[in-house]
């Protein structure tokens, strides 16, 4: 059974940072790619980072600079390195995998920017 299990959300100051992790059982994430999105209320889930099997990473534009995704093989934990924190970057995030033609989604972390 795969299980995705983020965590790091919480409430920080614009300018500030926060790392989450997504933790995964039933599935190893070193042969996936793997996706952090966000969103916001009203609003659609957006993409924010995502890395292949590869180690190959992709940023849109709004987060690209401010925004790193990694990953731990030996704990089988991806993270989200978020710097220079905006009120628009409150969302709730989460992380996502696809194997065998199925996306197995997180419960999510919210995190808020106060300005």
């Amino acid at each position: 059974q795969v299980q995705l299990v983020e965590s790091g959300g919480g409430l920080v100051q614009a300018g500030g940072s926060l790392r989450l992790s997504c933790a995964a059982s039933g599935i190893s994430l070193s042969v996936y790619a793997v996706g952090w999105y966000r969103q916001a209320p009203g609003k659609q889930r957006e993409l924010v980072a995502t890395m292949r099997s590869s180690g190959n990473t992709n940023y849109p534009d709004s987060v690209k600079g401010r925004f790193t995704i990694s990953r731990d093989n030996a704990k089988n934990t991806v993270f989200l390195q978020m710097n220079s924190l905006k009120p628009e970057d409150t969302a709730v995030y989460y992380c996502k995998v696809g194997f065998a033609y199925t996306d197995y989604w997180g419960q999510g972390t919210q995190v808020t920017v106060s300005s």
